[in-house]
């Protein structure tokens, strides 16, 4: 695989580089026979990377990975009538998610924001700024754009700060909790 200038392995072959919950999710993804020739959990793709350099902007500049071919997770608390319920949000780094429009309605939420960093790390059992959609609590919604989700091969966090995965679009869109929709904004410096 040839994303960026990384080293690219197999991310059943290096549990290491994942967080724990994100460890589990692609073990139980590859256990449940999904495909590799169709972007399944077994051609999920590791990178190490400098912790130091797990912010997007920071990662693509300095491995040189297309912003496009990255995308962000991003943890949201909804909430209506004095219950919060937490939703992960999927979209490319050239976007913008639109949670006070699409995320709040499709959530149902009278009130939504962006999760607090100590409740994100607490919840997920990931490191901020490494928190993705695979290895999530099961009963969040787990919201992926379509962009996301048409892309052959996209970079996602792992978990961790110290690494970097990439799976196909579809593999995100086939999670058991996922739904595809048009989560987002562009954002002013997205190549067209």
């Amino acid at each position: 695989m040839a994303i960026g200038t990384l080293d690219w392995t197999s991310a059943l072959e290096r549990p290491d580089l994942l967080a724990g919950p994100v460890a589990r999710a692609v073990a139980e993804l590859a256990d449940a026979g999904t495909d590799p020739g169709a972007g399944g959990a077994a051609a999920a793709e590791v990178a190490e990377i400098d912790p130091g350099l797990a912010d997007t902007a920071a990662f693509c500049e300095r491995y040189g990975v297309d912003p496009g071919a990255s995308a962000n997770c991003v943890i949201v608390a909804a909430r209506r009538a004095g219950e919060t319920r937490h939703a992960a949000c999927l979209v490319l780094a050239t976007t913008r998610a639109d949670v006070n429009g699409v995320i709040r309605r499709h959530l149902d939420a009278r009130k939504i924001s962006f999760a607090p960093m100590d409740d994100a790390v607490a919840l997920t059992g990931m490191e901020y700024g490494g928190i993705t959609p695979l290895g999530l609590p099961a009963d969040w919604p787990v919201l992926v754009d379509e962009e996301v989700a048409a892309h052959p091969l996209v970079v996602i966090g792992s978990g961790v700060r110290r690494s970097k995965l990439a799976v196909s679009g579809s593999l995100l869109a086939g999670l058991k909790n996922a739904t595809v929709l048009r989560l987002a904004h562009r954002s002013e410096n997205e190549i067209k």
